[in-house]
């Protein structure tokens, strides 16, 4: 358990003390020494495109939902409670 808690100490030591992180273009693209590559470009318009696809999708889900509340209501408001019966003749 001691050497545990040794090693973890460690790790957490050897991590806090980087000063510089080693990364490719498309993950260490937010660093201002690294200039902008088209791989970190492409990468930054792929995830644009899945985000637009991901809010469209969503949208059209939420407006249907809303849709179909606003259309039950219009009917129970439109609807006669108690229902007529026919007439004995």
């Amino acid at each position: 358990m001691k050497s545990l808690r040794k090693t973890i100490l460690v790790i957490v030591l050897l991590a806090a003390s980087a000063t510089q992180m080693f990364a490719c273009p498309a993950c260490g693209s937010g660093n201002a020494d690294m200039p902008s590559s088209p791989l970190t470009d492409g990468m930054n318009l792929g995830i644009l495109t899945m985000l637009g696809v991901l809010v469209t999708v969503l949208a059209s889900a939420a407006t249907f939902f809303f849709f179909m509340m606003r259309k039950e209501a219009l009917l129970a408001k439109n609807q006669n409670p108690l229902p007529q019966t026919p007439a004995k003749v």
